[in-house]
């Protein structure tokens, strides 16, 4: 009969379990990977493979053992750091398509709804268009290469088994979340504009000619109004959308310098 060790065996997985846990809760709710349109195979297989290439350069460091309450707490913390920092970026994404939410109820768009593949809820067509349009920019700049990296800087500011998530830094975290309403009004304010515009000019001529089906006229104008200025604010909305992704990038990192 073989007598196999399992202490040491015991001790190697810990060695990726630990980087797992993290990673994996990572994995779950960053952008583009983290979308409910990604299947949970698939996001399992892509956590495994970062802990793979991860796990054996990441700083030693002295963790608990997995079956023990302190390894549960321990579990716990690593899924919350996982959590945070993919959460923050995905802000972006949230932020984009509030814009785009906005500007299609202003249009008289928001009955046109469209199933969010990510959130699996109903969202307005030009707030899901402006949501692609924010994946495709997003790695289109390798976004996704940032977010690894920013992963993996995480494990030497943020050692396995600590607790970085004080007060301040939690602080910091929500007050980043703010920037997610100015996102959204920088990304609708040049068409919501335009339509206000509109909307008072067709104020005026109500006034003006009481008799004139404002619902039949204005309704199609605002709308033709909102795409002509989407269409020609495409460009000044694409650098707003790359603009956001590197300020993300770059309130992460430094959370992880915090």
């Amino acid at each position: 009969m073989i007598d196999i060790p399992i202490t040491p065996i015991i001790e190697q997985l810990g060695q990726y379990i630990w980087p797992f846990v993290r990673i994996g809760a990572f994995a779950m709710v960053m952008p583009v990977v983290g979308g409910s349109f990604v299947p949970a195979r698939v996001r399992l297989l892509v956590a495994i493979a970062l802990t793979v290439v991860i796990a054996p350069v990441i700083p030693t460091a002295s963790t608990p053992e997995v079956l023990s309450a302190t390894g549960l707490v321990t579990m716990i913390q690593e899924i919350g750091i996982g959590v945070a920092l993919g959460f923050l970026v995905q802000l972006v994404f949230d932020a984009i398509a509030l814009g785009g939410q906005v500007i299609g109820m202003s249009m008289g768009l928001g009955f046109a709804v469209f199933v969010d593949r990510a959130r699996g809820v109903n969202i307005p067509v030009l707030g899901q268009l402006f949501l692609m349009l924010g994946m495709l920019v997003f790695l289109a700049m390798d976004g996704h290469l940032a977010m690894i990296q920013l992963l993996a800087r995480s494990f030497d500011a943020w050692p396995l088994g600590t607790m970085p998530l004080t007060t301040e830094l939690i602080s910091e975290m929500l007050d980043w979340t703010a920037q997610l309403f100015i996102f959204a009004t920088k990304v609708a304010l040049p068409a919501i504009t335009s339509i206000l515009v509109v909307n008072l000019a067709f104020g005026a001529m109500s006034r003006a000619a009481p008799t004139l089906n404002l619902f039949a006229v204005g309704f199609p104008v605002a709308m033709l109004l909102g795409f002509g200025v989407i269409f020609l604010n495409m460009d000044a909305l694409t650098e707003n959308v790359r603009s956001f992704l590197s300020i993300s990038l770059t309130a992460v990192s430094a959370l992880l310098e915090f």
